[in-house]
């Protein structure tokens, strides 16, 4: 039997699953308990009451039908009807009716009904509705028919919607307590995924550790484990810097004694190869680093990529920008404004780098804003996008690398500063300039 259907209905967050478990047991219990007790209790109790008072009934009409002919009813109501608290009077021919009445919320009623006929075969009407916390019989006799009345109590117990108001008030009234007790249970876990959700954006928010014994562990481990991941970022950053530094000193030692060589075109080639190496350690310190570090701040992207327009046009390419449902009011962004003009230089420097035209589009969504770069290059082919963002892979054939030097870290670095702010990087096809698409989604 498939029960996806059931799957697409049920709540998806913890709380909702939560209270479900805790409320459907609840709803199972009363339902049981009512139908049990009302069919187990009520209806047998009622039974056992109209069975005593249908004989009290059957003796009165047995005392009538063995009257003398010219006996009054009137005798048989003083010895019997009113030691037994039955009203009784004969009754005249339009009066008489048969069937039976009950309402509809009479959870008893059909149980009085069925005793009394089984019990009193005689019996022309009887009406639980009518009169009411009364119970009125037509009965047939020997004098006539005759009308006999009783109090309802004494047929069946007492409401029985009072114990199954008592139920549902006191259920609602526990399940609220409960939900209460719940929400608190379920605080500290909504705490922690935000931690957690900030933390893979670059973000950090502060943290304590509450809630049950195994969300404690659950929070501690995480701690300890973005306390770990910073002491690595941190003492990578140091090694990095070293590097860094260690480097520089012997590629600027080369560059002074070049300068003072004898200029030629081995010289020049020479200098053209350090200059590349340099460029090339800035692209390797640059993807290691990742800038994870950099505090994260409320950043406009309109500004953003106006900056980044500005930066392209005074290198000579031809850019062009676009606005989508800007908002009135300049919208604030949370990223690392470095880290993520980085990505954004990388995209429009490789369009440009292989191709002579780009645009800048900026979307705005309700939750997200969009940095679309398309550019009339040769594009990239789609079986080999995903091996385009992978760390030091050149698509010879797809990009033309004569156009330009590089290592193949632009895409992958903008690709691990987009993941580190909770952000998506896609690329496509470009419809308006027949290059390469890349789409780079921020959440807002």
């Amino acid at each position: 039997m498939n029960f996806k259907w059931l799957k697409s209905i049920l709540p998806k967050g913890l709380y909702g699953r939560a209270a479900l478990i805790l409320v459907l047991p609840v709803i199972a219990i009363q339902l049981a308990v009512s139908v049990v007790f009302i069919q187990r209790f009520f209806e047998d109790v009622t039974r056992q009451m109209t069975g005593s008072l249908a004989l009290e009934v059957a003796l009165f009409r047995d005392h009538v039908n063995q009257l003398a002919g010219d006996a009054s009813l009137d005798i048989s109501v003083r010895e019997v009807a009113l030691p037994l608290r039955l009203k009784t009077r004969l009754l005249e021919g339009a009066e008489v009716q048969t069937g039976n009445r009950k309402s509809f919320d009479d959870l008893t009623g059909r149980i009085v009904i069925e005793t009394l006929r089984a019990a009193l075969p005689d019996l022309l009407l009887v009406d639980l509705s009518s009169v009411s916390g009364s119970v009125v019989l037509h009965l047939k006799t020997n004098k006539g028919p005759v009308l006999v009345q009783f109090d309802r109590i004494r047929v069946s117990a007492s409401n029985p919607h009072q114990l199954l108001v008592l139920m549902i008030v006191v259920s609602l009234f526990m399940t609220l307590i409960s939900f209460i007790f719940l929400r608190n249970q379920v605080r500290p876990i909504r705490r922690l995924a935000r931690a957690a959700e900030a933390f893979g954006k670059g973000r950090h928010i502060p943290y304590h550790v509450t809630g049950a014994t195994e969300v404690r562990q659950a929070g501690q481990a995480f701690i300890d484990m973005r306390n770990r991941i910073n002491r690595q970022i941190e003492q990578r950053t140091l090694m990095l810097s070293g590097v860094s530094h260690d480097l520089r000193t012997p590629l600027t030692r080369l560059k002074l004694g070049l300068s003072l060589a004898a200029q030629d075109d081995d010289t020049r080639a020479l200098m053209r190869d350090v200059d590349d190496m340099e460029k090339m350690l800035e692209e390797f310190l640059a993807f290691a680093r990742g800038d994870s570090l950099e505090a994260t701040e409320l950043v406009d992207p309109v500004e953003l990529a106006q900056h980044l327009l500005a930066d392209a046009k005074r290198a000579g390419g031809e850019v062009a920008l676009v606005l989508s449902n800007a908002p009135a009011r300049p919208a604030q962004v949370p990223m690392r404004p470095v880290a993520m003009r980085r990505a954004l230089d990388n995209l429009v420097t490789n369009a440009l780098r292989y191709g002579s035209k780009c645009e800048i589009l900026l979307e705005f969504e309700p939750a997200d804003i969009i940095f679309t770069i398309e550019d009339n290059g040769p594009g990239i082919p789609e079986a080999q996008r995903e091996k385009a963002m992978r760390p030091f892979e050149r698509l010879d054939v797809a990009r033309n690398q004569n156009r330009g030097t590089g290592v193949g870290l632009g895409l992958a670095i903008a690709m691990d500063i987009t993941s580190s702010h909770g952000g998506a990087l896609v690329l496509s096809d470009s419809e308006s300039l027949g290059g390469l698409k890349v789409e780079l989604r921020l959440p807002r």
